[in-house]
């Protein structure tokens, strides 16, 4: 079968950082040296927390040192990996046959066409079987020494399919996770470990990462030589290099001259009757960008991603209301009306009717 081209950007793993060069995680890192230095390795992990703030990269940092049996301490105390063993040139170089990367785009590969034009919103079971739950029971390609021969990382875990009307992925993974063979370990990546099964989280060792201060992100910003962030695309990333990023390529960062006057006429209790209207604009503007961007990606949730996008905005806009002190009883109220938006969009309102009935509450409150 050939390769889909245009996916294979989305599976390329970005570069594998020491776990010292991770900013702003200091928490999560201690906890991953301290089992380092132990060499009591738990055979399962969920990395929870905010989207982009680095659970990803941490993860393959992570994986990096438990592959590698030359990680130990170094003069300095610290443990790492020799950066010059054949483990860390293999895994630099995206060609460790024993790192598995799991994540929906894997469905394109797959050899049952039914899956392959399925619309990329869950990771299904064909893939999880496949890429996870047959490979985890192979002897390891390279090292035995190692404290974990074989490390699976499930990006975007929450995305396993949890309907009704397909296979219990969850399930399925569970048994791995029950008997995993020796040497093996599962890394979770998720920003929302509630939809992962309670049986699930039980079995794994669990670490919080946090959204980054400002001065990370600028700290980030000059060790990825970025150009420094307008307060506004600032505000919006919430502390998340990842979200930053994403709202570059998607064309967020344009959406500040358009909104600035919507916001403010909101503020002032004003009734914005044109709000649906630019918010249907602006989403389908973003769903568009991220739909071309790739094959097989749902237009429906990319749609929705939108719709939070802009709600996001609009919630730290009135947060930022409460904490300068400007009519923050006023404030709060609008906050809990842009909770019930949110609900409304997971009831699967149409996007605009949602903005249209909101401009109308907020004029109220």
């Amino acid at each position: 079968m050939d390769e889909p081209v245009e996916v294979l950007a989305e599976l390329k793993l970005p570069p594998i950082p020491r776990l010292d060069a991770i900013i702003g995680q200091g928490r999560a890192v201690h906890v991953l040296k301290k089992t380092l230095t132990s060499q009591r390795v738990p055979h399962a992990w969920i990395f929870h927390g905010p989207a982009g703030v680095g659970k990803f990269t941490t993860a393959l940092g992570f994986a990096a040192c438990l592959m590698d049996d030359t990680t130990g301490p170094t003069l300095g105390g610290e443990i790492e990996p020799d950066p010059e063993s054949p483990t860390q040139q293999r895994l630099a170089g995206g060609s460790h046959p024993d790192l598995h990367v799991i994540r929906k785009e894997l469905a394109l590969f797959s050899s049952e066409r039914a899956v392959r034009d399925r619309k990329l919103a869950t990771i299904p079971i064909e893939v999880i079987r496949e890429h996870l739950i047959e490979p985890a029971y192979l002897a390891p390609a390279i090292s035995r020494k190692a404290m974990a021969p074989k490390v699976f990382i499930v990006d975007e875990a929450e995305l396993l399919d949890r309907s009704p009307t397909n296979a219990p992925v969850q399930n399925a993974l569970l048994k791995t996770l029950e008997e995993p063979p020796a040497g093996t370990v599962l890394i979770l990546v998720t920003t929302s470990e509630d939809r992962l099964l309670p049986t699930i989280r039980s079995r794994c060792q669990r670490v919080a990462f946090r959204s980054l201060t400002d001065d990370e992100m600028r700290q980030w910003f000059h060790r990825t030589r970025r150009s420094e962030s307008s307060d506004w695309l600032l505000r919006f990333a919430q502390g998340s290099p990842g979200r930053y990023i994403e709202a570059v390529e998607a064309g967020i960062d344009r959406w500040e001259p358009v909104l600035s006057p919507l916001l403010d006429g909101l503020s002032a209790g004003q009734l914005v009757f044109d709000l649906g209207a630019v918010a249907h604009n602006l989403i389908e503007s973003y769903a568009s960008t991220w739909v071309d961007a790739g094959p097989n990606r749902s237009k429906e949730a990319a749609n929705r991603a939108g719709a939070r996008q802009l709600l996001s905005i609009l919630g730290e806009h009135f947060r930022a209301a409460v904490r300068s002190g400007r009519d923050p009883n006023r404030a709060a109220r609008a906050i809990i009306r842009l909770e019930q938006s949110e609900r409304e969009l997971a009831s699967n309102v149409q996007p605009a009717l949602v903005f249209d009935a909101l401009a109308a509450d907020l004029a109220k409150v």
